[in-house]
């Protein structure tokens, strides 16, 4: 099993916009102890020695706190750096050529917003989907609404685990009881909190009710 459906419960997407004169290994660090269950190091802008880098010191403490390392869409990354595994996005590179690079062994995830998204991300390997943005999200301005309905029916649609992704907080985490995710995904639910490691372990603790529902 490359992705247990308990490592998505609390599924942290970083995002450098919020430090605020932390560094973002310190910001992870915190999410870390505060409970996050998987991470995803997401890098738009930076250089590739400096990617690299990060990557290195970000997957070091994922490993000391025993939690899943991907990187976002940098396949060859994740590759170099034998990252735990990869995430990509419907305008990435397609599922089935990522599966082919990374081997059998790493974990794949992959966005998707409709039901038939999800059943070829599926049968082209993913492990898991990141489904969203399920709210309204400042993160990312092209995020398209995906609805309670197609969230649950993506669920009911495919058999590897899914998680919803996109303006999730503590406020409004428990109104996606009983659409069959296992778990959620977020970024400035966490690290544009004040204290990042009280923001994860209050995400976590709701998430955990949520499912239980």
């Amino acid at each position: 099993m490359r992705c247990d459906k308990k490592d998505l419960l609390l599924y942290a997407v970083t995002d450098r916009s919020w430090l605020n004169g932390r560094t973002l290994a310190q910001a992870v660090e915190e999410s870390l102890e505060g409970g996050v269950t998987m991470l995803q190091l997401r890098e738009k802008h930076l250089d590739k020695a400096t990617f690299r880098a990060e990557a290195l010191e970000i997957q070091a403490l994922c490993r000391r706190y025993g939690v899943p390392f991907l990187i976002n869409d940098d396949v060859d990354l994740a590759v170099a750096v034998n990252a735990d595994g990869v995430h990509v996005g419907q305008h990435d590179m397609e599922a089935g050529q990522v599966r082919k690079k990374v081997g059998p062994d790493k974990i794949l995830g992959v966005s998707a917003q409709t039901v038939e998204q999800a059943r070829k991300a599926q049968a082209a390997g993913a492990d898991y989907l990141g489904v969203g943005a399920v709210f309204p999200t400042g993160t990312k301005d092209d995020a398209d609404a995906v609805s309670y309905d197609t969230l649950k029916a993506i669920c009911e649609a495919v058999d590897i685990p899914v998680v919803a992704i996109g303006g999730i907080g503590e406020r409004n985490v428990l109104s996606l009881a009983g659409s069959g995710i296992c778990g959620i995904a977020v970024v400035s639910a966490l690290y544009a909190q004040a204290d990042i490691r009280q923001a994860a372990r209050t995400l976590r603790k709701k998430t955990e009710e949520m499912i239980s529902q």
